[in-house]
């Protein structure tokens, strides 16, 4: 049986990929900074579904969800998906270079990068019991510096928050080489993060996460990949 936890799973692309991997046989725990939330979101699922709070901005709560998960089995498959873009306001307006803040790239970097480190630091220890530990990081097409070169987007934190995740899984990837760890580009979902302007549906945005979740112990790692293959970083 596999385990996996999944980071800001109780809606969208996080509940998404936890219910495809539910069908799969997994044990997913889906971690929510809101417990209720995340306990309704367990009971959609139901068997196999679990719920942790988790919140990937507190160190408490981070090693608060790794005792139970250890208490409980263990963990062979963690989705780094949690994130934010605090750069996206209401009224569609992203908040560009000109305007952008210290402020604003530490509240994006606090979540995107940081957290992810600080959930992959407690629960590595579990995953290296794993016979096939698995790390997925959630990244973004806007993560690629050869692409945004010529992308239009206007924003700095949250594409600066991604290629750090990109930078970030290819360290890990060379230094725990018996662990299966890629970046992942799920595509412009619509999503609560997007205000639902995304222009496709989470059950295709979720595709990627779950085939770079069930890789085996000889697949590929510290990749880049959407859909349909290997990204230009």
């Amino acid at each position: 049986m596999t385990t996996t936890l999944i980071t800001g799973a109780n809606q969208g692309l996080g509940f998404e990929t936890a219910r495809r991997l539910v069908a799969e046989g997994h044990t997913v725990y889906l971690g929510s900074r809101d417990a209720e939330r995340g306990r309704r979101a367990a009971d959609q699922l139901g068997g196999g579904a679990r719920t942790v709070q988790l919140d990937v901005t507190d160190d408490a709560s981070v090693a608060a969800a790794a005792k139970v998960i250890g208490d409980e089995g263990g963990l062979d498959v963690l989705v780094n998906n949690a994130g934010i873009a605090a750069e996206w306001g209401d009224d569609n307006q992203v908040i560009g270079a000109a305007d952008v803040t210290a402020d604003l790239m530490r509240r994006t970097f606090e979540t995107n990068v940081f957290g992810l480190v600080r959930v992959t630091h407690a629960f590595l220890p579990l995953l290296r019991r794993s016979a096939a530990p698995v790390i997925v990081n959630v990244s973004s097409g806007l993560a690629s510096l050869s692409r945004i070169a010529t992308n239009p987007y206007p924003g700095v934190a949250y594409p600066a928050s991604k290629a750090a995740v990109n930078m970030i899984t290819v360290q890990y990837a060379k230094a725990l080489p018996e662990i299966r760890i890629n970046a992942v580009e799920p595509g412009f979902t619509a999503t609560y993060l997007n205000r639902g302007k995304g222009r496709q549906t989470v059950e295709q945005g979720a595709e990627v996460i779950v085939r770079m979740a069930t890789v085996t112990p000889d697949g590929p790692t510290g990749g880049y990949v959407d859909v349909d293959g290997p990204l230009t970083w």
